[in-house]
């Protein structure tokens, strides 16, 4: 990692997913639960987190998507 991105986090929580994608909680655990949403790192017994990287492509392939 370089240190411009030094700040930037690899995890971040079902909370900011749902902001990035403006989706709600129920939606996204939705979208999780039929395997459309990129898969949870477990963090412990009722804590999970999204790698930043996987949500961030998810979304560019929503968008591209809506062009085809």
């Amino acid at each position: 990692m370089s240190a411009a991105n030094d700040n930037v986090p690899a995890l971040i929580s079902l909370n900011d997913a749902c902001r990035l994608t403006s989706m709600s909680r129920t939606m996204l655990n939705r979208y999780r639960a039929e395997g459309r949403f990129p898969i949870a790192v477990e963090l412990g017994e009722r804590r999970v987190a999204f790698v930043r990287a996987e949500v961030l492509s998810w979304i560019e392939a929503k968008i591209a998507a809506r062009a085809a």
